[in-house]
């Protein structure tokens, strides 16, 4: 995947998200992180009262979105139409939870868009992350958001590194990406649209769309019919 492939408009049909016209102000999707608080904030006071229901002074849980009584929901929280939130999901703040997704049980959300119809089911953490469109973690997977040594992560892509900037950065899952169980997402992967990862797989780097991730150096490019 080049410099050019990891741009927003590559990754994802903003169709599919109420973060549409935020996510419209930047390149990279990564950018996109250090104001989704403030922009949960905004798009929080616009949101129909018919609709939705005010949990606290920053939490909005879409009426119809099912919420398990023990289930934990923090600060700058909208949860869409249709979305289930099983026992003991751990939201911790700062969470776009799209129409029809899953987060399920033990999952973490922390700073993280998920796009409609994503599906976190199963003992998943998901920070300092943006999900695409039907975008599906398997259990157990996660995505490491801080760097071993500390350091700002860079996106390695096909030609050259790209600075973020920044020090706390997951995972970008173009829409229809399916994770397998077990892996890891290392700091600053981006993967691109219909990607499928073997499950125990260590991702680093960028993954071109349409792909079968094995395992690193071995990349498979699907079919198309």
């Amino acid at each position: 995947m080049k410099k050019e492939e990891t741009k927003i408009v590559d990754l994802y049909d903003l169709s599919h998200t109420q973060a549409a016209d935020f996510l419209r102000q930047f390149t990279y999707p990564w950018e996109a992180l250090a104001h989704i608080k403030e922009f949960i904030l905004e798009l929080g006071k616009t949101l129909p009262e018919g609709e939705y229901e005010r949990r606290g002074e920053t939490v909005w849980v879409h009426k119809t979105a099912r919420v398990m009584p023990s289930a934990f929901l923090g600060e700058n929280i909208i949860i869409g139409k249709d979305t289930e939130v099983r026992h003991c999901a751990f939201l911790r703040g700062n969470a776009l939870v799209g129409e029809g997704a899953v987060v399920g049980n033990s999952t973490e959300l922390k700073n993280v868009i998920l796009f409609d119809k994503v599906q976190v089911p199963h003992y998943n953490y998901v920070g300092d992350s943006i999900l695409g469109y039907r975008a599906h973690m398997g259990a157990g997977s996660i995505t490491s958001n801080v760097k071993s040594d500390k350091l700002l992560v860079k996106v390695h892509a096909e030609d050259g590194d790209i600075e973020t900037g920044i020090k706390k950065f997951g995972a970008m899952l173009g829409d229809c990406v399916e994770i397998g169980c077990g892996s890891v997402l290392n700091p600053g992967t981006v993967i691109g649209r219909n990607c499928n990862i073997y499950p125990l797989s260590s991702v680093r780097g960028c993954v071109d769309e349409n792909s079968i991730y094995k395992k690193q150096g071995e990349i498979a490019k699907k079919v198309q019919e």
